[in-house]
């Protein structure tokens, strides 16, 4: 047994130390199945102080260390390279709910705690954390923060790093840096709660967080409704949030082509229109007040009337031209469920190039409308589909060849790739939108990242992690 296996064994017991491949597949293996690396070993830290102790180690000796929650991550941040000399830090047993306050709506929790856990508990007493996307079930807020994920209640809420009020975090050499204080406002010198978050543990292992709650929405209303076009989605979407006073949590944008492929590839999905339109939006939103949720004579709640008079008014100028409004939680469910299955229809389309991008709301119909000419010049033929978080901007756009025709497009993925990330900057958008870095936009951060961020970015790493063990290779060119 190697001097850096016994210390790890020391540390945390024989148990938690995997050096069999067998018994590592699932932690070096990517979430998508095509990425697989190699680790020395696979340690698993039962609290902060077992962290401390393998960091303090892993720094005297220069050993490279790859943070890991749940990972659920899609561009390749949480899986070691084939080097084969890092060690694997999963966070997996580090999942107690160290506290939780209902007068000061916060909850504290560790790394390791799956995001859905967190959801139960804090609503079993009235509370809502509202984070939400399809991983729920099995990733993990330490990675949740780690990549400053998004989801689909963004629009109202925010990414993780609005949700999150303070962190602890291990840095490189072992020292424990508690952040976790749960005040609003602490103006006492450089940020770096939000310095860690989304640095995709390339600078510190983040241990546990306090994170923001809300009171538990007594309502919801959700529909399906039909649009002439992107736009026109946007105007939708601002006149709902003015009638209800910003109670959106969700609007996702639908298109035909998404349809298409649910109904292909998941045919037991309820599809909510006979006929199929050319552009949809998923739009939810939420009240909390019990007058917005409390049923009338006439059977309806008043949250539930906004969106019909919205939906009404939106009708007679032609802005939507079809609806289908969930009256009850299982509809509600069979429409998400719609939203939610769109990763694995498209994975089973087959080969693609896909893209999670960032736009101004009013960038995002001429992005795609001009999208449709140029990548369409470089593969005839191609079909875009755009689907996303048109809320927030978040546009998650993917590129399918021809049927069959696969090699052509290997052959333009550089191309396609230039084509979509080179007008980004102009339209004020980023080709990194929620799912961060990784391994997989290396080449990105490169080719159109402003060079002087960049350099920060540099220095920052250099001064926090000199010895350049944290998760080697990944967000940094």
């Amino acid at each position: 047994m190697s001097t850096l296996i016994e210390k790890l064994v020391a540390i945390v017991g024989k148990s938690n130390v995997l050096t069999a491949q067998k018994d590592q597949t699932k932690y070096i293996t990517d979430w998508p199945g095509d990425k697989t690396g190699r680790a020395r070993a696979v340690v698993r830290p039962a609290n902060t102080q077992e962290v401390s102790k393998i960091m303090e180690f892993a720094y005297h000796t220069t050993t490279p260390v790859v943070p890991q929650s749940g990972n659920t991550g899609v561009a390749g941040g949480s899986i070691p390279d084939q080097s084969g000399d890092a060690i694997l830090l999963s966070l997996e047993r580090m999942n107690i709910i160290r506290d939780i306050s209902r007068s000061a709506q916060t909850i504290v929790v560790e790394a390791g705690c799956v995001l859905e856990t967190i959801h139960t508990t804090v609503e079993e007493l009235g509370l809502f954390f509202p984070l939400n996307f399809g991983a729920r079930g099995s990733c993990m807020i330490g990675g949740n923060l780690a990549t400053n994920a998004g989801g689909s209640n963004v629009v109202r809420y925010g990414n993780t790093r609005d949700l999150c009020l303070g962190i602890e975090a291990v840095m490189p050499d072992g020292e424990i840096m508690n952040l976790l204080s749960g005040l609003h406002k602490n103006n006492t010198g450089y940020d770096l709660r939000n310095l860690l978050i989304g640095s995709e543990g390339t600078l510190g292992v983040i241990t546990a967080a306090t994170l923001k709650l809300f009171p538990l929405p007594k309502a919801r209303e959700t529909c399906l409704a039909t649009v002439n076009d992107i736009s026109g989605g946007l105007d939708l979407l601002n006149l709902i949030q003015a009638e209800t006073g910003g109670a959106v949590e969700a609007f996702e944008l639908m298109p035909k082509a998404l349809f298409e492929l649910l109904a292909k590839h998941l045919p037991h999905l309820k599809q909510p229109f006979t006929d199929i339109p050319e552009m949809s939006v998923l739009i939810e939103i939420a009240a909390t007040s019990d007058a917005d949720a409390k049923m009338s004579e006439s059977g309806i709640t008043p949250i539930a009337q906004k969106l019909e008079n919205v939906l009404a008014d939106a009708f007679e100028s032609d802005l939507v031209t079809d609806a289908v409004i969930a009256s009850s939680e299982a509809q509600r469910s069979e429409i998400w469920t719609l939203r939610e299955s769109a990763l694995e229809a498209i994975t089973a389309e087959g080969e693609r190039i896909g893209f999670d991008i960032a736009l101004p709301l009013d960038a995002v119909h001429e992005f795609v409308d001009e999208m449709a000419g140029t990548v369409d010049r470089i593969l005839p033929g191609a079909r875009m589909l755009p689907v996303g978080h048109l809320g927030d901007g978040n546009l998650h756009y993917t590129v399918f060849p021809k049927e069959d025709e696969t090699a052509n497009l290997r052959k333009h993925a550089a191309d396609i790739k230039a084509a979509v990330y080179g007008p980004l900057s102009s339209y004020g958008g980023s080709f990194s939108a929620e799912h961060g870095i990784g391994a997989n936009k290396l080449a990105e951060m490169t080719a159109f990242k402003d060079p002087a961020a960049l350099a920060v970015m540099r220095r920052v790493k250099a001064a926090l992690d000199p010895k350049g063990i944290m998760n080697p290779g990944r967000m940094l060119p």
